[in-house]
């Protein structure tokens, strides 16, 4: 057998997760590992229960050597029974050799091998996923607390709304990372193994031992145990809840991500210049260029995310006790999705941790509008003195004005005879209309 030492796919389309610890947990070598692993934790389980040799655990284990296999033949030959386990199974067999080659895959059904593979293979994706979160978080609440009095315009449909911090909207963000945290942690800590047999019976280990069976029953969960996976309560051949879960997870993990990555490709627009990303990216045709190169990948993973979820949606309708075609779809699908929340995660960290906050410039765009953006803020304080109404009334003509004479509000307030014994200073900065929002911040912060 040929040692292959490297994947074909290097993500030569994939930069958003190309070159990340993602990419090398979901690469075809981890899947090749996660099925040895799989197949060699099976035998281990036996022999635990006296239903296989300690020796036959010990030769399978050794043997299962990711290093010994050939990875591209695997697939070119997985054609003929429609999955890499069947010929994997033959090599491990041959690898095993005569005396403990009957005890490789003994009793399983071949999605019992894939499906724990693929659990192995999400648990080792999440965990790199949940350190990177732990980055972002960890560099928004810096960024929520250093900027939680920093004013900047808030914008509602586009346009500018009314004054807000820059230390609210990193602690908002900060909000949803951990949200995805919680998701993606309560997916992790569930990941099952999957053993059942030909038809989810566990029929074929009841002939092994001399107790008729009873401690085969035990097998499932001694082999979750020996891959440190959850024992599920059935086997799940049909019932994809843990692949239904992880597409939710993984989906809105993309999102909250997401979420971020747009709020900064919005604020760092050259008009806006508010925010702009650590490092440089460059352009093939215009030197200038210093392009938010991390949060363009994280937002076009964030746009491929609930297509890709849909698909392991849809293999929900799995039909009988083993269904064709519904299981297959989803192995490229959660692979590509693992792939793209590993690659969103890093570059998020990567963004948050390198982040510049431009507060000249957000300051700028506050008084841009001539001081419009403080309506709210000067109905509230006008309505007591004026009644509702006619504040209304006031500062709608003032606005019309503001617009038409290219004059300031705050000028335009300053002539109004109805006006000049009511002082208005505190009522025209920007920096004093935030209303709460130190306070939500500080809120927010408190949240681990």
């Amino acid at each position: 057998m040929t040692t292959v030492g490297h994947d074909d796919d290097t993500g030569l389309l994939g930069p958003g997760w190309s070159a990340s610890a993602a990419a090398s947990a979901t690469g075809d070598g981890a899947y090749l590992r996660a099925l040895l692993d799989a197949e060699a934790a099976l035998t281990r389980a036996q022999a635990a229960l006296g239903l296989a040799p300690a020796e036959a655990a010990a030769a399978v284990t050794e043997a299962a050597d990711p290093a010994r296999f050939d990875v591209t033949g695997l697939a070119v030959r997985a054609r003929a029974g429609g999955n890499p386990v069947i010929p994997l199974v033959a090599d491990l067999t041959e690898a095993v050799g005569t005396e403990y080659g009957p005890y490789v895959h003994r009793g399983a059904t071949s999605q019992d091998i894939m499906d724990t593979a693929t659990m192995l293979v999400a648990a080792r994706t999440l965990d790199l996923v949940l350190s990177d979160l732990g980055r972002t978080e960890r560099a928004l609440a810096r960024s929520a607390a250093e900027h939680r009095d920093t004013p900047m315009p808030g914008r509602t449909l586009t346009q500018h709304a009314v004054p807000t911090t820059f230390g609210l909207k990193a602690a908002g963000w900060r909000s949803l990372v951990l949200d995805a945290r919680d998701r993606v942690s309560r997916v992790r800590s569930s990941l099952p193994a999957q053993l059942g047999g030909a038809a989810g019976t566990l029929a074929a280990f009841d002939g092994y031992g001399a107790d008729g069976g009873e401690r085969a029953a035990e097998l499932p969960a001694v082999f979750a145990r020996e891959l440190a996976l959850t024992a599920p309560l059935l086997p799940w051949h049909t019932l994809r809840t843990p692949v239904a879960d992880l597409a939710g997870c993984l989906a809105f993990t993309a999102g909250a991500l997401g979420k971020v990555a747009v709020d900064v490709l919005t604020l760092s627009r050259t008009e806006i210049g508010e925010l702009s990303e650590g490092g440089r990216g460059g352009s093939s045709a215009m030197p200038h260029k210093a392009n938010p190169v991390r949060s363009t990948l994280v937002v076009a993973a964030a746009r491929r995310a609930p297509q890709l979820a849909a698909v392991l949606y849809g293999s929900l309708v799995a039909e009988d006790e083993r269904p064709a075609g519904a299981w297959h779809a989803e192995w490229e699908p959660l692979r590509d999705l693992l792939r793209a929340v590993g690659g969103a995660a890093r570059d998020t960290a990567e963004l948050a941790e390198g982040l510049r906050v431009h507060p000249e410039a957000m300051r700028r765009n506050l008084d841009l509008t001539r001081g419009l953006i403080l309506s709210e803020r000067l109905s509230a304080e006008l309505a007591p003195v004026l009644g509702r109404a006619r504040a209304k009334e006031l500062l709608t003509g003032l606005a019309r004005r503001t617009r038409a004479e290219n004059r300031a509000l705050p000028e335009l307030l300053a002539q109004e005879p109805e006006l000049k014994d009511i002082d208005l200073e505190g009522a025209t900065d920007p920096a004093h209309a935030t209303g709460r929002a130190g306070a939500l911040t500080d809120r927010a912060l408190e949240r681990r």
